[in-house]
């Protein structure tokens, strides 16, 4: 399977301070199996990140999108509008299972927006903007991402 990172941020776009949860979901997907087709940092933009959503699936032909960052109440915490433009479906466990995970770590868990869809057979999700909550939520998602995966490809009969 092939997957790109996307950290949304626009202090990190403008050379500010390193890229931490990109790493992180880097490895994330790397663990999974994934062959990483690439990496990049965006700011805060809605028809940009959707713009680059629809890049990653349609042009690179990457299965599984891996966004960090955007996914919290901030006026400029766009990510989950930017996905919700892109994706055919929306895969509301995916976020649940996300704040839940987040809950015993975070007194906040609950002002997460992370979200998660399907565009084509490909799988886009929103991960927290902290690199900790990245490997706590990940932690929660590891085996339940390529079995979505497999039954977006038609692997799997249910």
């Amino acid at each position: 399977m092939r997957a790109a990172v996307i950290t949304i941020s626009t202090s990190r776009a403008a050379g500010e301070g390193d890229d931490e949860g990109g790493d992180r979901l880097a490895s994330f997907a790397e663990g999974l199996g994934a062959e990483l087709a690439g990496r990049e940092v965006i700011p805060d933009k809605r028809d940009l990140i959707a713009g680059r959503l629809r890049h990653w699936i349609d042009v690179e032909g990457c299965e599984l999108v891996l966004t960090t960052g955007g996914t919290g109440v901030a006026p400029t915490d766009v990510t989950p509008e930017a996905t919700r433009e892109v994706v055919d479906r929306e895969v509301p466990g995916i976020g649940e299972a996300m704040r839940v995970a987040s809950r015993e770590h975070t007194s906040n868990w609950m002002l997460s927006r992370a979200t998660a869809g399907t565009r084509g057979s490909a799988l886009i999700v929103n991960f927290p903007g902290s690199p900790r909550s990245i490997s706590q939520t990940g932690e929660a998602m590891a085996a339940a991402i390529p079995h979505a995966l497999a039954l977006l490809a038609g692997k799997h009969p249910h």
